[in-house]
């Protein structure tokens, strides 16, 4: 093992089920600042529209390690296997499949007295993430 690894994690906002009234745009403003940190893996939401294209990313932070955003916690619908697949083989365009981590978009709870989403649904969301991952995992190696 090679050390502590450090990350960055960028989250547009967990505080309501209200995709209207949370932050959006892709990442070229943070560009910049992303390409200098010292960090081998970003944590980008992507599970939503508001986050842009993968492109942005992709074309100047494939040397680095990234942790996908693939599944909203914020919303009761259970993401499909296969649109996870999808967001993954997007990305994959631009990192290799040791580089790339499925994730949620931020948390299922932001604050310890209001989760923002029931524990059944967060459960079944883990779960098409994993689903997902073997799929890609059996496609690429």
């Amino acid at each position: 093992m090679d050390g502590i690894r450090i990350g960055v994690h960028i989250c547009r906002g967990n505080w309501s089920k209200q995709e209207e009234v949370l932050l959006s745009g892709d990442y070229t403003r943070l560009l910049p600042a992303l390409e200098q940190m010292k960090v081998r893996q970003f944590v980008l939401e992507y599970a939503t529209p508001r986050a842009g294209d993968i492109e942005v990313v992709g074309r100047k932070l494939s040397d680095r390690e990234l942790g996908l955003g693939v599944v909203n916690p914020r919303t009761d619908e259970v993401e499909s296997v296969e649109s996870i697949v999808a967001k993954a083989e997007q990305a994959l365009r631009f990192y290799r499949p040791e580089q790339l981590f499925l994730n949620t978009d931020c948390g299922f709870g932001c604050f310890a007295s209001r989760s923002v989403n029931v524990e059944e649904v967060a459960f079944k969301k883990l779960c098409a993430i994993v689903a997902a991952a073997e799929v890609l995992r059996r496609k690429y190696g």
